[in-house]
């Protein structure tokens, strides 16, 4: 895992009850800061990648079902292989613990 020192700015928000219990209990090993970030991270990556989306189909037309299929399959094929790399990277860390 990469880590680079950014600099950082305390910010105070407003998080529904429940759903803070439910993010405080997942992200007890690396604090509640550094998932929160990592799921900001993946929003502005998701609003790029819809903004990005939108102007290919502007340019090239909406994908036929064929593509869409095809996308589909390959985001499961990189989702698979990002579990099992997670996965292997616990079962690695336990080893050397």
């Amino acid at each position: 895992m990469v880590s680079c020192m950014a600099s950082t700015k305390k910010v105070t928000v407003t998080i529904p009850e429940d759903l803070l219990d439910e993010i405080r209990s997942e992200a007890a090993e690396r604090g509640l800061s550094a998932y929160v970030a990592e799921a900001l991270r993946f929003k502005r990556d998701r609003d790029r990648l819809r903004e990005l989306s939108g102007w290919l189909q502007e340019e090239h037309g909406p994908l036929s079902e064929e593509e869409r299929t095809a996308a589909f399959e390959e985001l499961e094929d990189l989702d698979a292989e990002h579990e099992r790399r997670r996965t292997a990277g616990k079962h690695d860390a336990g080893e050397s613990a």
